[in-house]
């Protein structure tokens, strides 16, 4: 804790609740702050890039633009090739940079690097989404001068952002050069020998884009370009709105050369005299306008923009984060860089997600190119539980991103043999599976469990019909038909239900026979995919025939789905009493991660796979994670058996795994960990503990501090649309609160060393339980006050 405290001071980050700033420019720094300081509206994504050019060393700096969901894609090409293997990698590309300003006081050109920066400040407020820098310059001639720059990116307006940029003269007068400027000179990011990382450049030789045409005009110019293989087309356009001094001409012309287009202006300043530039930028693709229309969307919505102003749209956002925070806050007392490090997390979720039905969120959010910009299945499983107990239409938004790629994953299952029934692509943008890694890849069929139970929390927390009777009943009944094409009944196991040949979440261990995670959930998908059948035949059964008849569903296809979940294998050890991760995983030797511990993370960048697939070591929770997502299913001394167990041999190489494991210590009594994991995730970007936070955010790790706090510390769950929660108070902390939206009710819940509150904020009555005693708030009774609970025990739930 101590070092990580001294790293901020190092690092000279602030610790305030509400807002991440910096006092100083820290070249070795850079690139991590500008993960940090990225701003984003789930569609458009800027890294926090200085707005003018950038001189220093290249490793220091990653520029990035990102437009969630627009993507190039380049054929995968195999030494030895086979049937069924994906056959295109998708990459979310770094779109022409329209941030950039550059101005010049009597042909001295500012920079970071010239000259001398007398006072220098930068924050970012996560209640109005503003970034604001403030400096001062005095230039190698002595001139001194201060530059004060506002950026946004509006949350409701999806395809614009804009700057205001203002320079003032202090000691000194004469010409000011200012250029705005639409830089195409994007580059990807190359890899770095580490998997996270893209690869883009070496898939398609560094070109993605050409030209396909430049519009200027007196303030404005765009770009119309053509990504070469997905055949996208993308404008990118800036609008420029100049304030001058009173009685000052202003000179403008065009800039259309080395990859740089916009406009320069050119004005004589008095001493104490300013110039003020608002810049609009906007793109738009045609993933979701047609080709013929982006030009002029682009030009609406830059004018509309500048007729609204720049205040407006501060106080459009700040109006937008009220209510988000509204919904989503929680507060930690005792402790500010803690309660920085859950703002920050859910300020970039919020940032990070897509909420037009068609693109999700992508594991480095709108930050950085790692990973390729895919989905996974940390989408549904870490990140959504955030916005479906925070802002449902955000989760539903997300659920119907999988129901738009639902005849991608249709035709990914006849690829792998399936007759019926949708498999989900491991990694994707568009639909198609990207990941040339079968193994660690498409084997992972748990993907198909997980949106279902994405679905079946989402359908029990918002009791949302139209959306099951429109999208989710078809996305739950089409997957789970997967489960009867690859499993079957074996008589050696006494018949028992069975699936091979699969991998868990757990990458460390590949190719297994009855998954634990996979079975499990698996179970829960059969079950939940019957009742959705059964209930619809009875309650809406047109609409059910009418689903019928769409997938060529027939009557004994759920009562197969009953009949297997029923008989399905959950592997179980008598002598052990622990559930082994899979068939042979207990007949395998153990890795003694004490043995080398520089060699005992990252595994694949020391060991060859089969070395690691040999032994008993886990990248992440597996089966921990199965007794978290399915509490109730199984006995409370079954789950501290197996966290026990599994703990002993896990490296948490995987940024997903510290939330899972403090939840779990939570539940099973084991306070002292549950916090020490809670630390690993509340703070992991902001004090970059991964060492690679320049290249993006972790956002499942930033969705398990919600998670660690309102599930671990809360002690929140929701089996069967039942709410309940069984609170207690971290020693280090005087008090947390958290809320909770659950079936229209909004509940708050505070917690400290004599109490725990709750209060309801919205809606007529929310029933709940604390610590299983019946709990009922209401409009006349909204509040009801219980002990805390000291050195609970831990309970089955």
């Amino acid at each position: 804790m101590r070092a990580q405290i001294m790293e901020r001071e190092q690092n000279q980050v602030s610790s305030e609740a509400w807002q991440l700033a910096e006092s100083s420019f820290e070249i070795d720094q850079n690139a991590v702050r500008e993960t940090l300081f990225a701003l984003g509206n789930g569609y458009i994504g800027l890294r926090g890039t200085h707005e003018e050019r950038f001189d220093g060393f290249e490793a220091s700096s990653i520029e990035g633009t990102f437009i969630n969901g627009f993507y190039e894609s380049s054929p995968l090409r195999y030494p030895e090739t086979a049937y069924g293997l994906a056959k295109e990698h998708q990459f979310m590309l770094n779109v022409p940079n329209a941030k950039c300003i550059n101005f010049s006081i009597e042909g001295e050109e500012f920079d970071l690097f010239t000259g001398e920066i007398v006072s220098y400040e930068r924050s970012l407020d996560f209640r109005t989404g503003v970034l604001i820098r403030k400096l001062e310059w005095k230039s190698p001639a002595g001139r001194r001068l201060s530059v004060t720059s506002r950026r946004l990116v509006p949350f409701r307006r999806k395809n614009i952002f804009a700057i205001e940029y203002e320079v003032k003269l202090l000691n000194c007068s004469g010409t000011i050069t200012l250029a705005s400027v639409l830089d195409d000179g994007a580059k990807e990011v190359e890899e770095e020998g580490k998997p996270r990382y893209g690869a883009a450049v070496a898939s398609v030789g560094g070109v993605t884009f050409d030209l396909l045409g430049i519009e200027q005009m007196e303030n404005f110019s765009a770009l119309i370009h053509r990504t070469r293989n997905s055949r996208l087309v993308l404008v990118s356009a800036i609008e420029n709105d100049l304030v001058s001094p009173s009685g000052n001409s202003v000179k403008k012309e065009t800039i259309s050369t080395d990859q740089r287009y916009g406009q320069i202006y050119r004005a004589r300043l008095e001493e104490n005299g300013s110039i003020c530039l608002t810049k609009f930028g906007a793109y738009f693709t045609s993933r979701d306008y047609p080709e013929s229309e982006l030009i002029g969307l682009a030009k609406k919505a830059l004018k509309e923009a500048r007729q609204v102003g720049f205040d407006a749209l501060c106080a459009e956002q700040k109006e937008f984060l009220s209510e988000f925070w509204h919904y989503a806050d929680n507060e930690i007392r005792g402790d500010d860089a803690l309660n920085q490090g859950v703002h920050f997390n859910q300020f970039h979720l919020l940032q990070s997600v897509g909420r037009d039905g068609h693109t999700s969120i992508a594991a480095k959010g709108l930050t950085g190119e790692g990973y390729g910009g895919h989905y996974f299945w940390d989408a549904e499983t870490y990140a959504l539980p955030f916005y479906l107990y925070t802002r449902p239409e955000i989760a539903r938004r997300m659920l119907e991103y999988r129901y738009s790629i639902l005849d991608k994953a249709r035709t990914r299952a006849r690829e792998m043999s399936h007759s019926k029934g949708a498999l989900y692509a491991w990694r994707t943008i568009a639909g198609e599976e990207c990941s040339a890694y079968f193994p660690g890849g498409t084997a992972q069929y748990h993907i198909n469990a997980d949106i279902a139970y994405a679905v079946k929390q989402y359908h029990e927390a918002t009791l949302d019909e139209e959306f099951m009777t429109k999208y989710g009943a078809e996305i739950v009944l089409e997957t789970a038909r997967i489960w009867i094409g690859i499993g079957s009944y074996i008589p050696k196991k006494n018949n028992q239900f069975c699936i091979n040949e699969v991998t868990g979440p757990d990458e460390y261990t590949a190719m297994v026979n009855n998954n634990f995670y996979t079975n499990a959930m698996a179970q829960m998908h059969l079950k939940f995919a019957a009742d959705i059948a059964a209930k619809m035949k009875k309650s809406q059964p047109t609409e059910f025939e009418r689903l019928k008849t769409a997938i060529g569903l027939t009557d004994d296809e759920p009562k197969e789905w009953v009949k297997a979940a029923l008989a399905m294998y959950l592997p179980y050890d008598q002598e052990l009493g622990i559930h082994p991760q899979d068939d042979t995983f207990l007949y395998k030797k153990v890795w003694n991660l004490a043995e080398n511990p520089r060699k005992s993370h990252d595994l694949p960048l020391h060991y060859h796979y089969l070395v690691i697939y040999r032994h008993q070591v886990c990248k992440q929770a597996d089966v921990v994670l199965a007794d978290f997502l399915l509490g109730d299913h199984f006995s409370a001394e079954d789950k501290k058996r197996d966290y026990d167990y599994y703990e002993a041999i896990t490296t948490h190489d995987s940024s997903l795994s510290h939330c899972t494991f403090s939840v779990m210590a939570s539940e099973i009594g084991y306070y002292d960990k549950a916090y020490q994991y809670f630390m690993k995730t509340a703070r992991g970007d902001l004090d970059n503990l991964h060492k690679n936070t320049s290249y993006g955010v972790h956002v499942a790790s930033m969705a398990g501090t919600w998670m660690a706090v309102v599930c671990g510390f809360g002690g929140m769950r929701a089996y069967q649309g039942k709410l309940q929660f069984a609170p207690y108070l971290p020693e280090k902390w005087e008090q947390y609160a958290f809320r909770i939206y659950f079936q229209s009710k909004l509940v708050l819940i505070e917690v400290d060393k004599n109490e725990v509150r709750y209060r309801l904020l919205e809606g007529d009555a929310l029933q709940f339980s604390h610590y299983g005693t019946p709990i009922q708030l209401t409009k006349a009774a909204p509040v009801h006050v219980a002990k805390a609970v000291a050195n609970k025990k831990a309970v089955a739930r």
